[in-house]
């Protein structure tokens, strides 16, 4: 388990990155995000409130298996 609530996992072989968050003691898939534009819509459908402010801040959102903001294929 992770110590944030937001993760955005390593980037898939076809492109996009897989996100996750965790809520109520459990992980929700919001899905697989392109782009920060996407990622920011994901948060906001899950009720996050000014999800752009939040995409840099490690105790937000922890990105894995890649660098923040690329969404490449692997």
């Amino acid at each position: 388990m992770t110590s944030v609530p937001i993760v955005v996992h390593r980037p898939s072989l076809s492109g996009g990155r897989r996100v996750t968050v965790h809520s109520g003691g459990r992980d929700e898939i919001l899905g697989t995000a392109h782009s920060d534009r996407d990622l920011v819509a994901f948060l906001e459908g899950a009720g996050i409130a000014d999800p752009e402010t939040i995409l840099d801040d490690p105790q937000w959102v922890e990105w894995r298996g890649g660098h923040a903001h690329e969404f490449g294929a692997a």
